[in-house]
């Protein structure tokens, strides 16, 4: 469609040469507009992930962010093209402190973010005040709260187009996960595109704009949280604990 943002267009990949983890996968990503991949473990999500960042070229089929053709491009390289990732370990430096990993994105990109990199910085930690008082703080040593905090700090100082996000809520309590999906949803209605994987399939169901399911390396359904609602697909319905 013409507004998608990021695709996979009949994507096959995997690991080992004869083995294809993923087979003819199709997706999109829209502007301001939140996709689901919802998927029991060993499903391919994460493998899907790694495609779309370039950790894994694929064997067949491509993936284009803004209709350019980004497939098994280098994934320190994504973010000049507007391509961010919060995976579900940390990518944190644990012995860099909260200020330094905030603004090294874009330290290093000062030629193109040079104007905007201080105000991005003011703005990041009045929308993350927990991190206020912990600038000074190695990442390490930050609570499994606050280092997800940090990690969506980050992106915001980033404001990419495409942001694809892994498993936020895995390991939180209640109240911050809840906080997790608050800035999912603010990072959608900026216009930003979201690819999300959670666990937490009625979450996901409910705050995605279309969702997607993932079975043995195959989308094997799709459609709206309206669909979702009805019969468009037994296994879905099993996981979302629906009585038959």
């Amino acid at each position: 469609m013409a507004d998608t943002l990021l695709a996979m267009e009949d994507v096959t990949a995997g690991y080992l040469g004869d083995i294809d983890v993923l087979r003819k996968v199709s997706l999109a990503v829209r502007p301001g507009r939140i996709s689901g991949l919802i998927g029991l473990n060993g499903a391919g999500k994460s493998t899907l992930m790694k495609t779309l960042c370039g950790f894994l070229r694929p064997k067949s089929g491509r993936v284009t962010l803004a209709g350019r053709d980004i497939s098994g491009k280098a994934p320190h390289t994504m973010i000049d093209d507007g391509l961010w990732y919060i995976p579900q370990e940390s990518s944190l430096f644990p012995y860099m402190t909260v200020a330094e990993n905030l603004r090294l994105a874009l330290e290093g990109r000062r030629t193109q973010f040079g104007e905007v990199l201080e105000q991005r910085y003011a703005d990041t930690l009045e929308r993350f005040p927990v991190l206020k008082e912990k600038l000074s703080a190695r990442a390490g040593d930050l609570s499994g709260g606050q280092q997800k905090s940090l990690e969506f700090a980050k992106a915001f100082m980033v404001q990419p187009k495409v942001c694809l996000i892994d498993e936020p809520s895995v390991g939180l309590s209640p109240r911050v996960a809840a906080e997790v999906f608050q800035w999912i949803d603010a990072f959608a209605k900026s216009g930003m595109g979201i690819l999300l994987v959670d666990h937490n399939v009625r979450r996901v169901v409910a705050m995605s704009d279309h969702i997607y399911v993932m079975s043995l390396g195959e989308i094997t359904a799709e459609g709206s949280p309206e669909d979702f609602a009805g019969d468009l697909h037994a296994q879905v319905r099993e996981w979302l604990g629906i009585n038959f």
